[in-house]
């Protein structure tokens, strides 16, 4: 948890100074939207929380059913505090980019838009902990800053605080921002003056609902992550289900099709945060050249990214399935060469790649020489699955 803030020497300001103070210096440190709400404030969060839990939504993700409690009630993260103040941080690809024209790059990864430059976390919040300290100083008040990692419904009280609405996908949208945009908190034992509440302006509109590619929507405002591609992506260890391998395409970190596809966004302006803008390196790679990474080439590649954080093994994995999916057979050589791979997760995935991208007879040929002597359970399950597949082609 982060640390708190407490003013010195401070200069007390009424509250309604105060919120303008903090409101001015987050908009100078780059924030697109700034508001308010109660601490006390938790609405529905515990029943909407409870019942994604109970419907096993979540997935492997227990650490949402361990934070259960503080997630779905602000006020359990810190019993003083008085106020949040949510702030929203645009992301918004260029013009030049179009996250669902480059699905159709078959040979080229894609990497959800969020993750083309810095990790938001770090720049998020070393934003946040200069406007809180400078916060604290002017006031005597004391605060926490919340980027993510900690167990807040950030959404629903950046609704709550006026900054949007949670959309039918579940993302936050906004008629200023459309849904390209990060979220962070600053609670404080301050009473600030509070924001209205935003209201729901999605109408009949359901294109996020419709273009998901795995249908991870089983109703409008209901997300099964284990159906998501980023979580499959992302969140998800081990093998990635037979039945979404197809569907996820080129996509190797996260999902951007129910955020591009949404209407609001012809209001979203470019990223004006260069940290938070795209490396060009990073939104032409070819999968060639990404399925040749061993741990240490990985790292150099994503340092300072977010894509980092699921280690290379992972990320290898996902690229083998878009190696699969390509229909390139320029990437047979890279893909087989994984099947020699440390990790049986990788060799797996590398199999289903080869299945998709070779014949019948060249698939038992490398079968020979690589089937015969693997030793994990999983992986020879992949072979045989192979095997069989092109048996019945």
């Amino acid at each position: 948890m982060t640390p708190v803030y407490a003013g010195r020497m401070a200069q007390l300001l009424d509250p309604v100074k105060a919120k303008q103070f903090l409101v001015d210096d987050l908009v100078e440190q780059g924030f697109d939207r700034v508001g308010v709400l109660s601490a006390e404030e938790s609405g529905d969060n515990p029943n909407r929380l409870k019942e994604f839990i109970g419907s096993g939504y979540h997935g492997s993700m227990d650490w949402m059913v361990t934070t259960q409690d503080r997630r779905s009630v602000p006020k359990s993260l810190w019993a003083d505090a008085r106020s949040i103040a949510m702030v929203a941080m645009n992301y918004s690809p260029s013009q030049a980019y179009d996250p669902l024209e480059a699905l159709s790059q078959k040979s080229a990864a894609n990497i959800s838009c969020y993750a083309h430059n810095r990790d938001y976390h770090d720049v998020i919040k070393g934003k946040l902990k200069q406007a809180a300290g400078r916060f604290a100083a002017k006031t005597g008040a004391q605060v926490k800053i919340f980027v993510d990692t900690a167990p807040v419904m950030e959404k629903p009280l950046a609704q709550k605080a006026g900054l949007g609405w949670q959309g039918k996908h579940t993302n936050l949208v906004s008629r200023e921002l459309g849904s390209w945009f990060f979220l962070g908190s600053i609670f404080t034992d301050m009473a600030l003056p509070f924001d209205d509440a935003d209201s729901d302006h999605c109408g009949t509109c359901r294109s996020c609902l419709d273009i998901c590619p795995t249908d991870a929507f089983p109703a409008p405002y209901q997300l099964d992550a284990r159906r998501c591609i980023s979580y499959l992506t992302i969140e998800h260890a081990g093998p990635i289900d037979h039945e979404f391998r197809k569907k996820m395409g080129n996509r190797i970190y996260g999902c951007d099709d129910c955020l591009a596809i949404c209407p609001w966004n012809k209001f979203a302006r470019q990223a004006t945060e260069a940290k938070l803008q795209a490396r060009k390196d990073l939104l032409h790679l070819r999968l060639k050249s990404l399925l040749a990474l061993d741990d240490a080439a990985f790292r150099a590649l994503f340092s300072g990214s977010p894509v980092k954080r699921i280690g290379r093994n992972r990320f290898i994995r996902n690229c083998l399935i878009a190696a699969g999916n390509s229909q390139d057979e320029a990437l047979v050589e890279s893909v087989q060469s994984r099947l020699d791979d440390d990790d049986p997760v990788v060799r797996g995935a590398a199999i289903w790649a080869l299945s998709q991208l070779v014949n019948k007879a060249a698939l038992k040929t490398i079968a020979v020489r690589y089937a015969e002597r693997e030793t994990d359970d999983d992986v020879k399950a992949e072979w045989q699955l192979a095997l069989g597949n092109q048996e019945n082609a």
